[in-house]
């Protein structure tokens, strides 16, 4: 098909004008993974004194930079006391006893308080556990002391499909449960089994750290959530407030200065590369970090 002159000119400026918002579109792409992707672990340099503040929000996971950014609080001889706010449904049993150990690490050196804010449950209060001193809210949701283990089996589903799953394993709790295969007694026991002993290891912290007899924990550590006020009452909390009466705290009974600043300390972004960024992005690896993450194995192990 032959094309006039006007016709063929339209073509051309269309197709500048596309290339043009080509190039613009990639230059905002190697703008927004400059800026907004990639993390490390090192401090903003503070070269006074202040009081460190941490933000942990959504689900806990296992994060070594996270891990790396409270070491480098530890270190910091400028960071006299460190405030970690909680605002969590929970995550990862990993994830929880990381940030707790996090936590311990940190207060074996200089203050720490937890500051609860919308919800503090399950790994969260596992994590606060590892403060000298827990604050909240009255209406912090917090406790839900326990782990919960969750798949499903879809053998009747394939059943009626017409499909039929063929399992070859060493042992008849290898890859135990499994949605393709009937879950037996035997493997219930089993699974049961290292829930309880996580358990177990929960309500020993809880116990230690909040001082309290052991069958009392028990008691408290059926899986329900507590507000900020039943929490004070049952003694898993310190105190009802929010970041002045942690401050306070530390002012009077860690001899913190109340002129100290409070400076938030977050992950800093990487030096990578712009080719390195791209090649992620040609990918599909940067938008997989956009993705809401799974706490847990396929069968969600989590508290």
């Amino acid at each position: 098909m032959s094309l006039n002159a006007d016709t063929l000119l339209d073509r051309i400026r269309l197709k500048q004008q596309l290339n043009k918002w080509r190039i613009i579109a990639v230059i905002i792409a190697v703008a927004a993974l400059l800026f907004g992707f990639g993390k490390s672990s090192h401090l903003s340099p503070i070269h006074s004194d202040y009081i460190a503040r941490i933000t942990i929000s959504g689900v806990i996971d296992d994060d070594p930079k996270l891990t790396k950014l409270f070491e480098d609080v530890k270190k910091d001889k400028h960071a006299k006391a460190l405030l970690v706010w909680l605002d969590t449904p929970g995550g990862g049993a990993v994830g929880g006893q990381q940030l707790y150990l996090n936590l311990m690490s940190v207060a074996k050196v200089k203050p720490v308080v937890a500051v609860m804010r919308t919800m503090a449950a399950s790994a969260g209060y596992m994590a606060s556990l590892g403060a000298d001193h827990i604050v909240a809210r009255e209406g912090t949701i917090t406790g839900s002391i326990g782990v919960i283990m969750e798949t499903f089996e879809a053998t009747e589903l394939a059943d009626k499909i017409g499909i039929k799953p063929i399992v070859i394993k060493s042992g008849p709790f290898k890859a135990s449960p499994n949605p393709s295969e009937k879950f037996t007694p035997e493997q219930q026991e089993v699974m049961q089994a290292v829930i309880k002993d996580f358990f177990n290891w929960f309500v020993d912290i809880v116990a230690e750290r909040r001082k309290l007899p052991r069958d009392k924990v028990v008691s408290l550590a059926d899986g329900r959530i507590y507000t900020g006020r039943q929490a004070l009452k049952e003694k898993l909390i310190d105190q009802i407030g929010g970041e002045e009466e942690a401050i306070d705290w530390l002012v009077q009974n860690k001899k913190i200065s109340k002129t100290l600043e409070v400076e938030d300390v977050v992950l800093k972004p990487e030096n990578t590369s712009i080719f390195d960024q791209l090649n992620q992005l040609a990918n599909g690896k940067i938008s997989s970090k956009l993705l809401q993450r799974l706490d847990g194995l396929s069968l969600m192990w989590h508290l």
